[in-house]
């Protein structure tokens, strides 16, 4: 029987990124755990909530440091950014889609933070002319991290393979992303 904290933050996000208002039953039973352990890990709702949310974060963080993206050309970067977030899409889902998150200053602080490198990420490519300068660096970041959540959501519903969700999220995105020669 899982107890452990990571155990059921990992449940907890397998429900609630594709159902939010998931009863903590539901979680439970996920996890494999009563609920009255849940109880004794979080005492409610709004801390599971919260607790799922820094969790995404800080593994969103994890990605753009594994990525380095401060580091080479803004496209490769942005493609070793892919890779090292798309296996945590569900979470970006879950970011994407819970609403309680956003009355949390320190959750949104952290978020801020990630927001910031990937604009920062996105400016500089625009600015070594591999990415649109008629798209803002801020409408970039948050199309990239909207694409992550979608990959994150089609593969629990299975309309897209793992193995191909990092492919097709680089394709897509640096499609529209990547300035085109024939574009002032």
């Amino acid at each position: 029987m899982a107890t452990d904290r990571d155990s059921v933050l990992e449940a907890a996000v397998g429900v609630l990124s594709r159902r939010p208002t998931a009863h903590l039953d539901e979680i439970a039973r996920a996890a494999g755990i009563s609920r009255a352990t849940l109880h004794r890990i979080f005492p409610g709702r709004e801390a599971l909530i919260r607790e799922v949310g820094a969790l995404g974060l800080r593994r969103f963080s994890a990605a753009l440091d594994v990525a380095q993206v401060e580091q080479g050309s803004a496209e490769a970067a942005l493609r070793r950014l892919v890779d090292a977030v798309v296996p945590d899409a569900a979470l970006c889902a879950f970011l994407a889609g819970e609403n309680q998150l956003y009355d949390d200053p320190e959750i949104n602080d952290l978020w801020e933070l990630q927001d910031a490198r990937v604009r920062a990420l996105f400016l500089r490519g625009q600015q070594e002319g591999a990415f649109r300068v008629e798209l803002s660096a801020g409408w970039l970041s948050e199309a990239f991290f909207d694409l992550v959540a979608g990959i994150g959501w089609a593969v629990q519903e299975g309309r897209l393979a793992p193995r191909e969700s990092a492919f097709s999220l680089a394709e897509l995105f640096l499609g529209g992303a990547l300035r085109r020669p024939d574009t002032p």
